[in-house]
């Protein structure tokens, strides 16, 4: 394989990649848009939006995304059950992500396998800790599609 095709499979892995994170992102914007419906928390939609564009950095983003609407139901509803309610929807949310949706849509959209991509961000995460997890997963991309390539030749 010349320098065009490595260019070319990495190119396509990192592309499909990207298209995986943008899934991700607006799937968790409309889980947190629907949950924050439900909790009657005010400006759904603005927090909604804003998890999902924050959803791209990894483990920052979300805990960001979880301070607007923390401080929405703060002041809004003065109450503890509204407060306690967000930080429940954060954690399922967080859950549901982590364990079902990134993998399933790695799986769909880059072609790796779940428990690549549940496995991968812990154990480079220990290995290269912050970094290992920023890289895992157009990493796991970037190695799935050239084996699959290689697959495909014959090798």
């Amino acid at each position: 394989m010349d320098l065009t095709g490595h260019l070319r499979t990495t190119g396509s892995a990192l592309k499909n990649w990207a298209i995986a994170q943008l899934q991700d992102s607006l799937a968790v914007g409309v889980l947190w848009w629907i949950g924050l419906f439900v909790l009657h928390i005010h400006l759904a939609p603005l927090w909604a939006i804003l998890a999902a564009i924050l959803q791209i950095i990894p483990h920052l983003g979300p805990a960001l995304a979880l301070i607007g609407p923390v401080l929405a139901a703060a002041v809004w509803w003065q109450d503890w059950e509204h407060l306690i309610g967000v930080l429940v929807l954060y954690a399922i949310i967080a859950v549901v992500d982590g364990l079902l949706l990134q993998p399933y849509i790695m799986r769909r959209s880059a072609k790796v396998p779940i428990w690549a991509s549940i496995l991968a961000p812990i154990v480079l995460g220990i290995v290269w800790p912050f970094w290992g997890v920023l890289i895992a997963p157009p990493l796991l991309a970037v190695v799935y599609a050239y084996k699959s390539h290689y697959e495909r030749r014959g090798l």
